[in-house]
């Protein structure tokens, strides 16, 4: 074998691998949300993939002449890559709801399930290749040198690839289809090449491609759309909104009516119109930064409910802004603006003093984003705000409440008065959801919240002070170098 030969093949199939790794994200978020564990879970099954093809390829190579397997072997990758959205969309399905409440343990299950095959047939693919091209132990250091280091190059190519260009111009199963169709090809090649005369499996092989490729372009995809960043969905009357619901990946982020921006249907978004109601008497138009979009409830109704307001939302993805304009009723203008990056990044570049309430409602699967949780971007929030300005954070949690209490503590290390708003059982770590949480250099304004609360007819309660001690002691402070936000929610 040419070793220019040896070489593509090498570089292309640790490619693939890394592909695949990269694209395991996305077809396991619609099942099990896009969290630390899920990463974790994907990295450490394509790594025991990778170590279990190096032995099991080195083995046979050693046993079986790999001119005779090679071919079949990338075959055997390119099919099983083929088969990977029909599987993890079947056990995805059939396991349901449970995997997204099963924790760490069904999620490594289910990446386990999708990826590990595909990885160590293709990891396989390099020592075989290595047989071949020696033909004497005086050789053994350059060729595996050489060789090794095609094949992290091409792991390395496969991860920017894909990471910046694949993803962002083609939705998963495409890349899927794509990569598993060169790979079943270039086997065949590799195998007619090398004049193998001896039976191979080969028609099985195609057989299992062909099986793959039919599942993968009929079976019905859980995403409306697929952004670089989410499973998305818009789904219409479904309890108990009877509005529009938005879902990405696991989480049901909102609930929208496109012709009546003044409904809130949801809990959370009706104590943070509370929390806006305390902050200007009646329809007065104040200032607001959202961090997050998702279904651009709370900036829509901001504009309806206060005229001549100014709204500025810092949303990650432009997809959901799409979805948002052609869906949801978000109408875009000098009232309303939208800009897309990363929340954190675009908040460093907000000007002082300039805000009347910052309302933090970004999620990434059930967690915020660390990185907008810790003490270091509270104090570029409280920077953006007026003296008497408000900053209200939404986040989900469960008994034992390790985030929400964090995250309380967090904030009390940066603004002199802080509130938390949760209806009472949720505040004693009975039950689990919503958290407001409320911080301000000034008091935070208790009793018109309480009253806007109860006008609505709601009971939740407001804690502060002493209460706020209480429910916060024994946390930690989240910071830039410690905060394991996924680990908090999902303690083990």
């Amino acid at each position: 074998m040419p070793a220019l030969v040896a070489g593509l093949l090498v570089f292309f199939t640790s490619a693939a691998v890394l592909v695949i790794e990269i694209l395991a994200a996305r077809l396991l978020a619609p099942f099990v949300g896009e969290t630390l564990q899920t990463y974790t879970a994907i990295i450490g099954t394509i790594l025991a993939g990778i170590a279990m093809g190096s032995w099991l390829g080195g083995k046979v190579a050693d046993r079986v002449d790999p001119r005779v397997t090679l071919g079949p072997t990338i075959m055997a990758g390119g099919a099983l890559a083929l088969a990977t959205v029909p599987i993890v969309t079947l056990f995805g399905q059939g396991l349901g709801a449970g995997v997204s409440r099963g924790g760490p343990g069904t999620t490594i299950v289910l990446a386990f399930i999708g990826f590990f095959l595909p990885a160590t047939v293709l990891t396989a693919v390099t020592p075989m290749v290595i047989k071949v091209r020696l033909s004497s132990l005086d050789e053994t250091g350059r060729v595996v040198g050489r060789l090794s280091a095609l094949g992290t190059a091409g792991a390395i190519a496969g991860t920017f690839v894909t990471g910046f260009l694949l993803v962002a111009a083609f939705p998963t199963r495409p890349i899927f289809l794509g990569v598993g169709g060169i790979l079943l090809f270039s086997g065949l090649v590799v195998h007619l090449s090398l004049g193998v005369r001896r039976e191979q499996p080969i028609a099985g092989i195609l057989i299992l491609g062909l099986l793959g490729t039919g599942a993968t372009s009929l079976i019905t995809s859980p995403c409306e759309i697929e952004s670089a960043y989410y499973c998305a969905q818009v789904i219409d009357g479904l309890e108990p909104c009877d509005g529009r619901t938005l879902y990405l990946d696991t989480l049901r982020h909102s609930c929208v009516h496109p012709d009546d921006p003044m409904r809130l249907d949801f809990s959370y978004t009706q104590i943070l119109s509370d929390v806006l109601a305390s902050v200007a008497p009646g329809d007065s138009a104040i200032d607001v930064l959202h961090i997050g979009g998702g279904g651009f409830t709370m900036p829509r109704h901001v504009e309806a409910a206060r005229p001549g307001s100014t709204n500025l939302v810092l949303e990650l993805d432009p997809a959901l802004v799409e979805i948002a304009e052609d869906e949801l009723g978000l109408e875009t203008g000098p009232g309303l603006r939208v800009d897309v990056g990363d929340a954190r990044t675009a908040l460093s570049q907000q000007p002082d003093d300039t805000y009347d309430v910052v309302i933090g409602d970004a999620f990434g699967g059930l967690a915020v984003p660390w990185h907008l949780t810790t003490r270091e971007v509270t104090e570029q929030v409280q920077r953006t705000l007026r003296p008497d300005g408000l900053y209200a954070i939404n986040l989900i949690d469960n008994p034992p409440l390790g985030f929400a209490r964090a995250e309380a503590a967090t904030l009390r290390e940066v603004f002199a008065d802080v509130a938390v708003i949760a209806p009472r059982d949720r505040l004693a770590g009975l039950d689990g959801g919503n958290f407001i949480l409320v911080g301000s250099d000034t008091a935070v304004p208790v009793e018109a919240i309480t009253a806007s609360n109860a006008e609505r007819g709601d009971d939740d309660q407001i804690i502060t002070g002493a209460e706020v001690d209480a429910f916060t002691e024994g946390a930690r402070v989240l910071t830039d170098d410690y905060a394991p936000v996924d680990q908090l929610l999902t303690p083990y």
